[in-house]
């Protein structure tokens, strides 16, 4: 009742074609701070000869310069990751357990504080050079600290800080609402969830399995509306591309690159919610709340007037640049004490295994056949890049850094990209919430979304090398 209240409050005029009597003041809430993220995030721009964006350039410039204390700095923040939850759970201060966010990220449980001491005993083993050397050696922990925390780290400063200029002043409300008609029979989603996707997709894998849990906790999506937006749309961002391009070696490819991340990514979304075990989800509501949406596009009002009506409601919202900063170092402090300690430890796991055990070599025989039928060099190489990416999605890069062929690399990067369910966190996250899905359903998608996408990027990646 009260969201038929506000759509009939909100377009008062709607039916004379008229929106609501917005002051200047919203529409420039709305249009300065959206304009500024298009530009940042979604503008590419030549620097040093190649293509990024501004969040790029910032990044870059930033790990250049800090480039030696940058490992030291990051093993710092990890062992604080460490030490501070060890401190909350035993004496429970009211410093952090009346503060929401700060017990949010101190107060976990002990199997996440010993993972971030495992992070933390990495990377300070890495640094100081002692323990064993599968361990501290270049193509595992060495790699983790030296190679991929930096990036990530420069990354996500930026990126976290400047973020709300897409998500918080209507970008999204105003895109998403827009493509209300394509998402029902595209993807079998609600209109409404075509925000929480392009936010997902401009984002961080993590914001938008966050956004879409709450949504589905606070009864804005079924059980299966929820599954399919966490497993299709939780990851490729132009920020995640480029990262991953940058780190393969290919960065002058990466408009070819995104494009083909982006046509394998639509057709695995399309295909995924329509096969088990996605298409067996429930389509009920979380029981504790119920059914709480209603997105209905008031009559003889266009999605795009809709649209435009709840960009500037939502602008409304927004009373300071304070409020708006304060997300963005709340995002960068979530990354920096919760996800890169994880990263640092499940990532080194993974690549000890891949670089000192044949697992996943064995368990990727069968797929060797395959990449050679597809006229993929270095096949033997390639193929446990294919499946080590479950563990986390960076590794497939790391492992492809070592393989010559640049059409190889390509095929690896953006396979990566496309499968979206690794555990160090996308997984990790999903298996924590009350969306039900289980760890074995995640591998059934991963494997679902390699399986349908690999031929199209493999197909894109000839045409273009």
């Amino acid at each position: 009742m009260e969201a038929k209240q506000q759509s009939k409050y909100t377009l008062e005029g709607a039916g004379k074609g008229e929106l609501s009597n917005h002051p200047l003041s919203h529409y420039l809430w709305f249009l300065i701070p959206s304009l500024i993220g298009v530009l940042l995030f979604l503008v590419p721009i030549p620097f040093k000869g190649k293509i990024t964006i501004g969040v790029g350039i910032m990044a870059e410039s930033i790990q250049a310069s800090l480039e030696s204390v940058l490992p030291g700095l990051m093993t710092a923040v990890l062992i604080i990751s460490a030490i501070i939850p060890i401190f909350t759970k035993l004496f429970e201060p009211k410093s952090i357990m009346l503060r929401p966010f700060l017990k949010q990220l101190f107060y976990v449980n002990w199997f996440w504080v010993a993972t971030r001491m495992l992070g933390a005993l990495f990377a300070v083993m890495t640094l100081y050079k002692f323990g064993p050397e599968f361990v501290i050696s270049d193509v595992s922990g060495g790699t983790m600290l030296y190679a991929l925390v930096p990036v990530l780290a420069a990354w996500f400063l930026f990126a976290g800080l400047l973020m709300p200029l897409l998500l918080e002043f209507g970008l999204m409300d105003f895109i998403g609402t827009s493509l209300q008609r394509v998402m029902r029979p595209l993807f079998k989603l609600p209109g409404r969830s075509s925000i929480d996707a392009l936010a997902s997709w401009m984002g961080a894998g993590t914001v938008g399995v966050l956004i879409t849990t709450k949504q589905y906790e606070e009864g804005y999506y079924t059980k299966r509306e929820a599954a399919v937006i966490a497993t299709n749309f939780s990851i490729n961002s132009i920020a995640f591309s480029l990262v991953v391009i940058s780190f393969i070696g290919l960065e002058d490819m990466f408009i070819p690159f995104y494009s083909t991340v982006v046509v394998a990514g639509l057709i695995a979304a399309v295909v995924c919610p329509r096969i088990p075990p996605l298409s067996r989800k429930e389509d009920t509501y979380y029981e504790v709340t119920g059914k709480q949406i209603s997105e209905d596009v008031p009559e003889g009002v266009s999605n795009y007037r809709w649209g435009l009506e709840k960009a500037l409601e939502k602008a409304s919202h927004v009373k300071s640049v304070k409020q708006v900063a304060q997300q963005g170092v709340h995002t960068v402090l979530d990354i920096y004490f919760a996800l890169i300690p994880l990263v640092m430890a499940l990532g080194t796991i993974a690549l000890i295994i891949a670089e000192f055990t044949p697992f996943f070599t064995y368990l990727a025989m069968p797929i060797v056949p395959v990449l050679q039928w597809m006229q993929i060099p270095e096949a033997a190489a390639a193929a446990p890049a294919m499946l080590v990416g479950f563990a986390d999605m960076f590794l497939p890069a790391v492992i492809g850094t070592g393989i010559e062929s640049e059409l190889t690399r390509f095929v690896i990067a953006a396979v990566s990209l496309t499968q979206l369910i690794y555990m160090s966190e996308i997984g990790i996250l999903l298996v924590k919430s009350k969306i039900p899905i289980s760890v074995l359903e995640l591998a059934i998608i991963f494997i679902q979304r390699t399986i349908i996408t690999l031929p199209i990027i493999v197909v894109m990646a000839h045409f273009f090398f």
